[in-house]
Order: structure tokens, then sequence, then C-alpha cells
């Protein structure tokens, strides 16, 4: 993929309604997977997919955003933006994890969490908060992948991991390039000088160690694409877990709460 690339051509590309989904890479990367539904506490938000995952004799424990294709598809996925109930469910599924010690991994994709009123009643900032709360605590392997769009605490709800990946065209960012330019400037027709300022590329965010690995992709038109990145993605899920094995629990929370908290400093120091 060209490195003349734009900041706002790779939020173009990022958003492409072809790309790849969560569950294509699911279903590519690992041998099995069994949904989940549910939060036991009101529906079951469909935005956000939970399972149980195989590699080999590998179990996981899978938490995914998920995107629609069609307008159908995107209707009842709410167009891959969580309610509070997503949220939950899923920190339902990352403490069932932490007690069967299966390692989790997390496929990031949304323009944010639905800011809907019944979401708000519902208690949306107190089910985000409380993600990142919960996954801060867990005492096994955490890998994030963000593959199309990360946007807000909507994606950072189910990204505090261990290992945090992007895919090379995908964006990881506050809020959106229209958000921004409309809160900064009350015009959200600039939305180009927006992505460049908001430093959301891959490049960007590996730059100031907010994560850990570009994983590189081939033209989206290749039509291996989703088998060519899958491949990549899993090497690097394996890799991962082979460089945290033998770590207590404790170490493995440690180490992720000194990779967020050192987040801060280096962006500070630059």
């Amino acid at each position: 993929m060209s490195n003349k690339l734009t900041a706002w051509d790779r939020v173009v590309i990022a958003r492409n309604p072809k790309r790849p989904t969560s569950l294509d890479y699911i279903n590519e990367i690992f041998d099995e997977f069994l949904e989940l539904h549910g939060d036991r506490n009101f529906k079951d938000d469909k935005a956000i997919c939970c399972g149980l995952a195989r590699i080999g004799n590998q179990n996981f424990t899978v938490i995914a955003e998920q995107k629609g294709r069609t307008t159908k598809e995107n209707i009842v996925r709410n167009f891959g933006m969580p309610n509070p109930e997503s949220y939950r469910k899923a920190i339902r599924f990352m403490k069932q994890a932490d007690k069967f010690k299966r390692p989790i991994v997390t496929f990031v994709d949304t323009k944010g969490a639905y800011p809907g009123i019944g979401a708000e009643e519902r208690g949306q900032g107190e089910a985000i908060a409380k993600s990142m709360f919960e996954m801060a605590k867990l005492s096994v392997p955490v890998i994030v992948v963000v593959i199309g769009e990360g946007s807000s605490g909507g994606a950072l709800a189910i990204a505090v991991g261990n290992r945090v990946f992007m895919l090379e065209n995908a964006i990881y960012s506050i809020l959106s390039p229209e958000g921004f330019s409309s809160i900064l400037w009350k015009d959200s027709s600039r939305v180009e000088e927006a992505a460049e300022k908001m430093k959301l590329t891959a490049k960007d965010l590996y730059d100031f160690k907010v994560i850990d690995k570009i994983i590189k992709e081939p033209p989206m038109e290749d039509t291996d694409f989703l088998k060519t990145v899958s491949k990549r993605i899993k090497k690097e899920i394996l890799s991962s877990l082979k460089e945290m094995d033998g770590l207590t629990g404790e170490q493995i929370r440690e180490e992720r709460y000194k990779k967020f908290r050192n987040m801060g400093e280096f962006v500070k120091m630059n």
C-alpha cells in the first residue's frame, strides 16, 4: 500500500463497506467459533459479538465490534455502534475468560458508541468506563486488533490490551474527523485537514507508541485480501501469546497497566 496516501485517504479506505468485517476475520483466523449472546440484564445487542474460539488446542474468548454489509444487516448491527448492553455483554465474557484462563482477542471497528437517548438512559458512559476498568484488571493476555474504524470511547472500551495491533489502513482516534472539525472550527467541511491534525493513522499511532505493530495490507482489490490479512493477524496473535507464555496473572496485568500508563508520558515528552 502506498505511503503517499493522506490521512483522509486512509479514513475513506477504513470506511469502505467492502472491507472485511470482524466476523469475516474471525471465521478465517480461528478453527472454530461459537457465538454466545446476551448481557443477562437487558438484551443481546448485535453491534458487538462475543464467543468462544479455537486455534489448534488453544482456546480463546473473542469480542468484536461488527458492522453489517447491506442496509438490512447494518440496521440489525446498529451500524456497528454498540449500546450499553453490548459492553455489558463484553464484560460478562471478559470475566468468564479470566475465570477459565482463556486469552482474549478483540476486534475494533466502530464509528463510536451509539449516542441515542435510550443508550444514555441505560448508562452508556458507565458501561464504557466499566468495560475499560474490567479489562485493566484481567489476569489473562488481551490482544487487540483495530481492523477499520476505531473511534472514541466506543473503540477504547474493548481496546485495553497487552498488545494492540492496527491494520495499515485502519484509523484510531478520539472521534471522527467530521466531529473534530465541527467542534474545533465549527465547520464540518474541513474533514481532510482534521484527519491530518488528529494523527489517526496506524503510522502516527505507532510513532506515538499507542499501538505495538502495523499489520500490512495488500490492495483492497486483491482477491486474496481476506486470507492474506487473516494470516498476518493470526501470526501476531500466536506470537503475542508465545511472548507472554510463562507470565503470571499479576505480571500480565502489570504489563498492561504500564503500557497504558507510559503512553501519556511518551506523548508529553514529544
